[in-house]
């Protein structure tokens, strides 16, 4: 089987399906060939091994510590990409993934205090840096709330039980919107709740990631009880709407002298789409730090997560780390 998309460049084939839920799914992959991601990170994968369709995944699976590359899908009712991975995938079938991406790592930003806050499928970058951290990092303070509408929907609870008991650096604390039993807390993130639990939140480094209402509400919690926002880390990845067709899921990326023009899915690192098309570019760390992928450009509409290894000339002359630039509408190079 040929590659279908330029983005995808990693074939896998599915060892195994694990239920988590009622309605989320963990696949195990095997990659026969090297695979580096950090914990965190997240890739695409083409559905249907197809050109039009690309959605974005978390790894769930923890980097050296787990024996197979993982993704965890929750089945939405219309949703393309997660009805196929999930009601139709089959064990010894074929998947095709993008290079991992995305700066919500532990590793890009370390700390030795830690809150990790996730909601629903959000929880699954999180419980990649937590394996990460408590095997790498045992001394690391670590503080994970985690929240569901319904006891039942924890997703991981006996990985999150084994890891806690193993690791007593590791701190989970679980939420139920509905029907908390013991040992749980009742309703949803707040104030209080993160006074309580997490006395020492201005001290620590916040990563968060679940549903964007629920990203946006910790973020305004957060800053108003002191983090300062340079420590605030919310997962930012864009996975194009499930009933979205493929014209309204591509950027415009343009390289001068002479005028090219190549077509990439929005949410694209810069550096992924560069590779995509075989166009010519350095990249080493991939994780924002070496600058080896520093880029030009021009005119455009992206976001960064990383200019470490830059100066404040250089980024206003509009120079990028291209592995932790996002494209978010069309774009200029020089």
């Amino acid at each position: 089987m040929s590659q279908p998309h330029p983005l995808c460049p990693n074939r896998m084939q599915v060892h195994s399906i694990r239920q988590e839920t009622a309605d989320v799914w963990t696949l195990n992959l095997i990659c026969h060939d090297f695979y580096p991601y950090l914990p965190g990170q997240f890739a695409l994968v083409s559905i249907r091994n197809s050109e039009e369709t690309l959605r974005a995944y978390t790894l769930s699976s923890s980097p050296g510590l787990s024996p197979f590359l993982s993704i965890s899908v929750r089945c939405l009712p219309d949703g393309a990409g997660s009805r196929w991975l999930t009601q139709e995938v089959q064990p010894g079938n074929t998947l095709w993934l993008s290079d991992a991406q995305g700066e919500f790592s532990c590793v890009s930003h370390p700390a030795e205090r830690y809150l990790m806050l996730a909601a629903g499928c959000g929880v699954t970058p999180i419980i990649s840096m937590c394996r990460w951290l408590a095997a790498y990092r045992p001394a690391c303070d670590v503080q994970v709330i985690f929240s569901v509408r319904r006891p039942e929907e924890v997703i991981f609870a006996e990985q999150w039980q084994q890891l806690c008991a193993a690791h007593p650096s590791l701190k989970l604390t679980l939420m139920a919107e509905h029907q908390a039993p013991p040992g749980f807390l009742s309703g949803r993130i707040s104030d209080a709740v993160l006074r309580q639990c997490v006395p020492d939140i201005a001290e620590r480094r916040v990563m968060t990631c679940g549903p964007a209402p629920y990203m946006a509400q910790v973020e305004q919690l957060c800053l108003a009880l002191g983090v300062p926002p340079a420590r605030l880390h919310k997962e930012q990845f864009h996975t194009p709407a499930e009933n979205a067709g493929p014209s309204d899921n591509t950027l415009a990326l343009r390289i001068g002298r002479p005028l090219r023009e190549f077509r990439v899915p929005v949410g694209s690192t810069l550096l992924a789409a560069l590779e995509s098309h075989r166009l010519p570019v350095t990249a080493a760390c991939r994780a924002g730090v070496c600058g080896s992928c520093k880029t030009r450009i021009l005119d455009g509409n992206y976001s960064v997560s990383s200019t470490m290894t830059l100066t404040p000339a250089e980024i206003a002359q509009g120079y990028v780390l291209a592995c932790s630039c996002q494209l978010q509408g069309d774009v200029t190079l020089a």
